[in-house]
């Protein structure tokens, strides 16, 4: 089962589980909202400590890709030249940010709005996404770095077909061609 599909079945199964629980008791408010703190806590911990990971690694390994254009647009694909490092540094710097995003929505779905029901669905989201994250697969479950896991990662679509950059040397050449064309 893809990670956006697991996503959708979490999010589901929870929303009715919290359809149970009663938000209005003062005291199981304040566990969810305990809860809610500590798995947010528990996720940034684990990619600051990703960070330090990858940071005392530090594979300077070169990655060469070619980064897909963006569907509307008629530009071809860019030729991306990176170190590993780098590489992994700035996934779990997008994962950073998702992370704080989610709870800057929280903090306005909770605080002003007053919805009680997120702050349930989230623990666990925060949880999954932790589990589905690449680089702490990599460099804290020690998986190497193959298949799913090779770099560039691949961002799955919702029904199993995968997009991603090109790694192929035919592609990468191509792009290279088109550089030193411009450079001329």
């Amino acid at each position: 089962m893809s990670a956006a599909v697991s996503n959708l079945v979490i999010s589901l199964v929870s929303m009715q589980v919290a359809k149970k629980i009663p938000f209005e008791d003062p005291q199981v408010l304040l566990y969810v909202r305990i809860a809610y703190v500590v798995v947010q806590a528990l996720v940034l911990g684990v990619y600051f400590l990703v960070t330090q990971k990858i940071k005392s690694k530090n594979d300077q390994t070169v990655l060469k890709y070619v980064e897909p254009a963006s569907p509307m647009s008629s530009d071809q694909g860019q030729l991306i030249t990176i170190t590993v490092k780098d590489y992994d540094l700035q996934e779990t710097s997008k994962a950073v940010r998702s992370v704080y995003m989610g709870i800057a929505m929280m903090g306005f779905l909770h605080g002003y709005m007053a919805y009680t029901q997120p702050l349930f669905i989230q623990s666990l989201m925060g949880l999954k996404g932790l589990y589905d994250a690449k680089t702490v697969a990599i460099h804290l479950l020690g998986k190497p770095a193959e298949g799913d896991l090779k770099r560039p990662f691949t961002a799955p679509a919702l029904f199993g077909a995968a997009t991603g950059a090109q790694t192929d040397k035919a592609a990468i050449d191509e792009a290279e061609k088109r550089i030193g064309k411009k450079d001329e």
